[in-house]
């Protein structure tokens, strides 16, 4: 009497099994630190490398997690004379973010230069230059910018705690 429900239990697995499309790509996607597309942000230049998936991959959870909670961006205004300071918070800026990556379809960043301030503060600074092309630059022209990063070690890893637009 058991073996026909132990058959009948091999029968399920087997068809369930054979229910699996071997030629149809996975929806779960490894962004693990193992998959070698995330880092564990052990150094700022880690950090810029999750933040960079994160534009590159509109994932609004890694961008979420290279910011502190700390976090402040600075830049300005250049809609209005003289142009004015802007200044937000972690929230806004994850808000913000999140909205460009559902917005775009397509969003482009490479960092030109990473050049480290001084690395021996227990805050590093590093002034990085990019370029970020946003759908492929047609409705809105490729972006060249220069940026102050401070990143800030907190446990184990680092964390960017102001991102300053510098005026170019």
């Amino acid at each position: 009497m058991g073996f026909p429900r132990l058959k009948h239990w091999i029968v399920v697995l087997l068809v369930l099994l054979a229910c699996r499309n071997p030629f149809a790509p996975s929806l779960v996607k490894d962004y693990s630190p193992s998959s070698g597309l995330i880092t564990q942000q052990k150094t700022p230049e880690e950090v810029l490398q999750n933040f960079r998936f994160a534009y590159t991959f509109k994932d609004s959870l890694i961008y979420s997690d290279v910011l502190d909670s700390t976090f402040i961006f600075r830049s300005w205004d250049y809609n209005v004379y003289p142009p004015q300071p802007l200044e937000w918070g972690r929230d806004t800026d994850l808000r913000i973010t999140a909205r460009m990556f559902r917005y775009f379809n397509r969003i482009d960043l490479t960092w030109n230069t990473i050049l480290p301030l001084d690395t021996f503060k227990l805050n590093p600074e590093y002034k990085v230059t990019f370029t970020l092309t946003i759908d492929g630059g047609q409705s809105i022209p490729t972006l060249n910018g220069e940026v102050l990063f401070r990143f800030i070690l907190r446990g184990k890893k680092y964390y960017i705690a102001l991102w300053e637009d510098q005026k170019l």
